[in-house]
């Protein structure tokens, strides 16, 4: 354990660079410490097999792992269940975990009482010498109530009071259970969950986020306004109406949405994406449009806000890959100077997030969701950030068409919008390349060097075309790795 301690110590300050960390994910002593821990809180005879999914590295502080165990144990009426899991190493990060303790204890306690732990026989570990903490959901010291929301009796009764407070009171027969399902769990940052309902009885199925402080009731004011004004607007497009804010779980629930995310009609090449791909350009014109009046009190951001967090993004990447680096703090600083010689507008709504996931279709309808992130910005970071998924996607996928698809998006969108508009998307869908490179590309994958490196041409490329068009000199770097 010595060497693993001192070796761990050399992974988290970034002294053993890329190689490092895939080590402490993805080698055997690695696995089997953390298989090992995971037994531990399970019944005797119960198997469990963690797969890794998403990885996070803030050099010299800590390494957050977020995991979906298959947890198994034929003896149990349960079967097979997925359990996710999230595995931090630090020492900082070790410390606040011991001081969190007392927290974490309280909301274990609630979640066994419940019975939504088990096949827990507790939910947190640490491994010292490893810098290691492990929580299994629902266990987040920062979302107390999340505990209660994977309760089936608690959720029975939370919803019955939404539809019997709803105005008008829906004609329904009361629902005997609800079957949870964890969509995603990130400590300390997001969480969603699914309810299903069990029995004779016919029901919806809701979702559910829970929020920290107030933001929940912005999120939730800022859905429900956006889905009555484009309700009112009857343009075509929609977005969900929120069932209710719970503030006693600062918790917004929705609605199922039907249809299909627009990412998966990308990989399958649906029939007809062309002609969606315009309606979704249209779609976003449409949200450019709501009147400050109805989005209320937003927060301002600008280029130089998004340009600053995409560094605060990529701040792992001098110390794991140095000339890499480089290549983004250049590309970063090229768009920062290009953005100035551009033409400006006031800032409109953006939803800020806007993607091929967050774009539902349908036969009838098109749905854009998740307006968490809404502020007013330059409506044109919402354009380049579609178009830079458009690219992401394709390459994921390694489809040809990308250029073809962003213009039939460009098509539907270009009506209603500038030209000066459309070239400072064009610089947002570089840096958003940048970040998809730093960000979506997940250390632990095979490839992910050249996947990284691939996506940073991408974002040079679009800054090169740009700099042509608006007359400046191109100038060409080296994105090799180092």
């Amino acid at each position: 354990m010595v060497l693993s301690s001192t070796r761990i110590a050399n992974v988290l300050s970034g002294r053993a660079a890329l190689q490092g960390i895939r080590w402490l994910l993805l080698s055997a002593p690695a696995r089997k410490v953390l298989k090992d821990q995971l037994r531990a809180l399970l019944p005797a005879g119960t198997a469990v097999e963690p797969s890794l999914k998403e990885v996070r590295f803030k050099p010299g502080c800590k390494i957050t792992a977020h995991y979906v165990a298959l947890v198994t144990n034929r003896k149990s009426p349960q079967g097979q269940q997925i359990r996710p899991v999230a595995v931090t190493w630090g020492a900082k990060a070790y410390a606040k975990h011991q001081e969190e303790i007392v927290g974490l204890e309280k909301i274990q306690a609630e979640a066994a009482t419940r019975g939504v732990a088990a096949p827990f026989l507790g939910l947190m570990a640490d491994v010292p010498e490893w810098s290691m903490h492990i929580q299994v959901s629902p266990l987040d010291a920062r979302f107390a109530q999340l505990a209660r929301l994977w309760d089936p009796r608690y959720v029975r009764a939370m919803l019955a009071d939404v539809y019997a407070s709803a105005d008008p009171v829906p004609a329904r027969r009361p629902i005997r259970n609800y079957t949870i399902t964890c969509i995603r769990y990130r400590i300390n940052s997001r969480h969603v969950l699914r309810y299903d309902p069990v029995g004779p009885a016919k029901g919806e199925v809701v979702f559910a986020k829970p929020y920290l402080g107030e933001s929940g009731a912005q999120a939730f004011r800022v859905a429900r306004d956006v889905a009555e004004w484009l309700t009112e607007r009857g343009d075509g497009v929609n977005c969900p109406r929120p069932l209710a804010y719970v503030a006693q779980d600062a918790v917004i629930l929705y609605p199922q949405i039907f249809g299909t995310p627009l990412s998966e009609h990308l990989r399958c090449r649906s029939d007809g994406l062309a002609r969606w791909l315009e309606r979704i350009g249209e779609a976003l014109q449409t949200l450019h449009c709501l009147p400050r009046a109805v989005a209320g009190p937003l927060e301002v951001r600008n280029f130089a806000t998004e340009v600053q967090a995409i560094e605060r993004a990529s701040s792992h990447i001098p110390t794991l890959l140095p000339q890499m680096g480089a290549a983004v703090d250049a590309l970063l600083d090229r768009a920062r100077e290009l953005h100035e010689r551009l033409p400006q507008e006031p800032p409109t709504f953006t939803h800020r997030d806007f993607k091929s996931v967050h774009v539902w279709l349908a036969p009838d309808r098109l749905t854009v969701i998740d307006f968490d992130r809404a502020r007013f910005a330059d409506p044109a970071s919402d354009v380049g950030a579609f178009l830079a998924n458009l690219q992401w996607r394709y390459a994921a996928c390694q489809l040809p068409g990308v250029v073809q698809a962003q213009e039939r998006f460009l098509s539907g969108y270009a009506r209603g919008a500038p030209k000066e508009r459309l070239l400072r998307a064009r610089l947002y869908e570089a840096i958003e390349l940048v970040k998809c490179a730093v960000r979506r590309v997940q250390l632990f994958e095979d490839g992910c060097v050249p996947r990284m490196t691939g996506m940073l041409r991408r974002a040079e490329a679009v800054i090169n075309d740009l700099r042509v068009t608006v007359g400046v000199p191109v100038r060409h770097q080296s994105l090799e790795s180092g």
